[in-house]
Formats: structure tokens, C-alpha cells, sequence
């Protein structure tokens, strides 16, 4: 009976420090891999440069319109690899009428520093302040796409900058909160499950919560999309930011969807259901 507690103890232990790992390196998984370019999709684009406020340079991608561009859309990727990995989910909207600019965080791909949540904030808010000093862009005319994490960052830089400068949001595949997320994947280990809610609060802080700020982004439009299926960001995240969200907003279930799955497919219904929201949120016929 001994040698079992003490067996149980020891697995608890362990467990625990695996779990505080996963909670550290959970939302930042980086890598400097060369998947793609834009060139490859037979796009044009400019590597640029910019600096986050603490002086990091961060490295991007500007993808401009095939023809008169209607929109300039700021992606805000998700947590692994770097923007020639999330390419694909992006490269279409220019053929599309719509500039696109993709920018790493800090510690991803060509980006200087280590990426930690107040720094990926600042960097995701120097993104939307190079997008407007470009001379080749509509201020009045710049649109976010956030992908799971990247949604999270969208929705901090929305709450901030406001409808003068963000004049609509999608959030695809997006947590509530970091703390929340935390929650639902200690919950999915066995015995220690069980302790979620007070081990959520010891391995994870909050700020930069999305459901909060969410609320604050009226009246901002904003496109929330979620898959039933997602197999790392469980479909009530999206329920949940709905539900804070004030109007104007839409919710976009993808039926038998997985996690950030909507936009991958060339010609999709939540592809032409994005432009559309983007269109109406522009007032562009």
C-alpha cells in the first residue's frame, strides 16, 4: 500500500512539472524553417521590416492586391513555426482585391527576441502602425484576421486602437481567455484533471484576457469562426467570445471543422463568407 502511494506521488509530481511546462510553452512554438513564399502561390510581395516599441525588429511580408485593392487585411498568425507556414491560409485574398501583410512575432522566423505575451502584444501593435505609415495603403480601409492565438492578439489590438483605425475583425479558432485554455488541457489528464481550476491559477496568468476586451471593440464588427470539431481550441472558446462580444457581430460554425480548417480550402463558403463580412463592415459593393 506504501510503495503504491508513494508511486502515485511521485506520477503526481512528475505530472505537475510536465504540466507547468506545457503551460509555459504552450502558446509559443516558434521555429525559423522555410516552408513558403509568396512567390510560389505566383504572388508578388515585399519583405519589410519594423520595429516593436522596445526597439525588436520584426520581419514581414506585404503581399499587395492583384489589381485596385479594396482592403489591407493584417494577419495575426497562430503559435507554431512562422509566416511561411501560415501562408496558405492568406494567400488567396489578394487575388481577391485585398493587400495582406503577415508579420512574425518576436523569437519567430525572421523576428528578433523571444517571444512572452506583453512583447507579442507590442508587436502586434506595431504591425497595424506600420500598415499605416505605408503610403500605398487605405487607412481607412484596414481589416484584421486573427487565427487561434493570433485571434487573441487581434482582439488586444482592436480593443486598443479602436474603429478609427481596425474597421473589422475575424477571429478564427480563438481561446477565451489564456487562463481558460490552460484549464481545458489540464483538464484532459487523468487524476490531475481533477485539480484544474485551482492549478489553472497557479500556471497561468490572465492578462490580455479576450473575453474582456472583446466587449470593448464595439463598434468594430467583428466575424467570430469556429470549428465544431477543433481538436485544440474547443468550439465553446467561440461560443463564449460570442456571447461578450458586443454588436455588430456574427458567429460562423463550421460544421465537422477542425482547428482553423475553414480557410484552407480554394473557393470555400467561409472564404467567400469572410470577404462578404469584410465587404459589408467596409461598405464595399
Amino acid at each position: 500500500m506504501m510503495k503504491t502511494k508513494h508511486v502515485l506521488i511521485a506520477v503526481s509530481l512528475l505530472s505537475l512539472l510536465w504540466i507547468s511546462g506545457c503551460a509555459n510553452g504552450l502558446f509559443y512554438h516558434p521555429n525559423q524553417n522555410d516552408y513558403s513564399n509568396p512567390s510560389d502561390s505566383g504572388l508578388v510581395y515585399e519583405d519589410v521590416t519594423f520595429a516593436s516599441k522596445d526597439g525588436t525588429q520584426l520581419h514581414g511580408w506585404f503581399i499587395p492586391a492583384r489589381g485596385q485593392a479594396w482592403a489591407t487585411v493584417i494577419h495575426f498568425h497562430g503559435n507554431a513555426a512562422n509566416i511561411s507556414a501560415h501562408l496558405r491560409f492568406v494567400s488567396w485574398l489578394p487575388y481577391k482585391g485585398c493587400n495582406v501583410l503577415m508579420f512574425d512575432y518576436r523569437g519567430y522566423g525572421a523576428s528578433q527576441g523571444r517571444p512572452f505575451r506583453q512583447g507579442v502584444f507590442e508587436d502586434s501593435m506595431a504591425a497595424l502602425d506600420y500598415t499605416l505609415s505605408r503610403n500605398d495603403v487605405d487607412k481607412d480601409r484596414i481589416v484584421f484576421l486573427g487565427q487561434s492565438l493570433g485571434g487573441a492578439n487581434a482582439i488586444a489590438v482592436a480593443a486598443v486602437a479602436g474603429d478609427a483605425a481596425v474597421r473589422a475583425l475575424v477571429v478564427d479558432s480563438s481561446f477565451y481567455s489564456y487562463r481558460t485554455i490552460v484549464r481545458d488541457k489540464i483538464g484532459d489528464i487523468p487524476v490531475i484533471g481533477w485539480f484544474k481550476w485551482p492549478l489553472s491559477y497557479v500556471m497561468a496568468t490572465d492578462s490580455f484576457h479576450s473575453g474582456n476586451l472583446i466587449e470593448a471593440i464595439s463598434p468594430i464588427p467583428v466575424l467570430i469562426i469556429h470549428g465544431i470539431d477543433d481538436e485544440v481550441v474547443p468550439y465553446h472558446h467561440g461560443q463564449m467570445l460570442y456571447e461578450r462580444a458586443k454588436e455588430p457581430k456574427t458567429f460562423l460554425t463550421v460544421d465537422r471543422g477542425r482547428h482553423i480548417s475553414a480557410l484552407t480550402a480554394q473557393g470555400s463558403i467561409y472564404q467567400m463568407k469572410m470577404l462578404d463580412f469584410y465587404r459589408q463592415s467596409l461598405d464595399f459593393k
